[in-house]
């Protein structure tokens, strides 16, 4: 893109209540480095900014950690249930956000009592699954992955490693075969869903996700075992199949595609910083403090949308108003220059906001189980490989264009070639 053919400026929808500053988020202007996006609007707007979606469609930005505490702490004031939205007469059927926005009977959507009572199911549904066992599988998944590349003397980590062993490991403890094509087909609708890429349907296909994981249902209730689906269908509480369905995808694709990137992005880290290139090999004190770095500098959720205002109010200095929706800044959170006054972001405390805050934040344990599995991973394929380097300059590494999932779209490596 040149200057003599600039990008159009989205047009905000007929009667919305746009900011006259708003910026748009989509595009790729910021798509690679969002830091820069997040300096400007704070610098501009300060804690709260607006914002133009998909479509010229308005929304708020909350860019300042006490600012998305406030809100993810406040759900009287700011609630998960969409219909609140006071812009759905301006969405059309297939805008591309609509996965993320459209309300659904899952867990998500839900608020109060009944969010506690499905929010209940999942966490002792994952309080089910044994840390160690669940160390032990994913190790035996980081094994044959790396076997299948191990020989050749190179590898790209992202497509060959990150994002296959956390998907393996989810299907997994749900009860899902870990292979064939149903698998490898759910592993890529759930990405297209999630961050979906130019000429992508994410709405066609969140929807074949929703009829895969309908078959499982289906099948646990049948024949239960030890995972998570059949303790679900088992719980006291009497989740409906259709709630089950709603809340495994839930489960499935926070377990994949933010434990992916959360994987490929320590790698790079790991790789490319001196401060661990001196140990990185068999340290696992360094891989730690890499995975909670990581949560605090390039989380991988970026932005959340996200929440919607109850009644009118203010947040921020900004006046907003009922059905208002916010997008919870993540990671522009992580690092403001407020909770980081000398420009110097500690990875040595857990206090980030990468599983978001308050009732609706990630539940408990999965947060702990992630880390299992990306730490698994990581210290796994440095023990097989010791002599890991990237394949290209780290300049070269490119990000997805997305600006809700921050992660790599290739990792190239190359290491001596080991048999398997």
């Amino acid at each position: 893109m040149t200057d003599l053919d600039p990008a159009p400026r989205p047009v905000a929808a007929p009667g919305c209540p746009a900011h006259p500053d708003a910026v748009p988020l989509a595009g790729l202007e910021y798509q690679q480095t969002p830091s820069d996006l997040y300096r400007g609007l704070r610098a501009d707007h300060g804690a709260v900014a607006p914002v133009l979606l998909d479509g010229g469609i308005p929304a708020w930005l909350v860019l300042g950690y006490p600012e998305v505490s406030y809100v993810t702490s406040h759900d009287d004031l700011f609630a998960r249930d969409s219909r609140r939205w006071n812009q759905w007469g301006s969405i059309p059927p297939d805008w591309p956000l609509l996965p993320y926005v459209g309300h659904q009977p899952s867990v998500l959507f839900t608020e109060g009592e009944e969010h506690r009572r499905r929010a209940g199911v999942i966490t002792q549904a994952l309080a089910g699954i044994d840390q160690f066992e669940l160390a032990r599988d994913c190790r035996h998944l980081a094994d044959r992955l790396i076997s299948a590349f191990a020989g050749s003397g190179r590898a790209e980590l992202m497509s060959g490693y990150a994002h296959p062993l956390p998907m393996l490991a989810a299907v997994r403890v749900c009860g899902m075969p870990h292979n064939g094509a149903e698998t490898r087909q759910l592993v890529e609708d759930l990405r297209v869903s999630l961050d979906a890429a130019e000429g992508d349907d994410p709405v066609a296909a969140y929807t074949r996700v929703g009829e895969r994981i309908h078959q499982l249902v289906r099948h646990k209730r049948d024949r239960p075992g030890p995972d998570v689906t059949s303790r679900m269908l088992t719980h006291p509480a009497g989740l409906t199949d259709e709630e089950i369905v709603q809340d495994l995808i839930s489960v499935i694709a926070a377990a994949q595609q933010p434990t992916a990137n959360w994987i490929g992005n320590t790698l790079r880290l790991l790789l490319t910083d001196e401060r661990f290139a001196l140990n990185v090999s068999g340290g696992r004190l360094s891989v730690g403090e890499a995975l909670n770095e990581v949560l605090w500098l390039d989380t991988p959720t970026q932005n959340f949308i996200g929440r919607w205002a109850v009644n009118d109010t203010q947040l921020g200095g900004r006046q907003i108003r009922a059905g208002d929706c916010l997008v919870l800044g993540l990671a522009a959170a992580n690092t403001d220059p407020q909770l980081w006054p000398e420009a110097h972001v500690g990875a040595e405390n857990s206090a980030h906001l990468s599983f978001s805050n308050g009732e609706h934040r990630c539940p408990y344990p999965a947060p702990l189980l992630a880390d299992v599995i990306a730490r698994t991973a990581v210290e796994t394929l440095l023990e097989r490989l010791p002599d890991l380097v990237l394949a290209v300059e780290p300049g070269e590494l490119t990000w997805r264009p997305s600006i809700w999932m921050r992660g790599l779209t290739t990792l190239p490596a190359v290491f001596t070639p080991v048999v398997a």
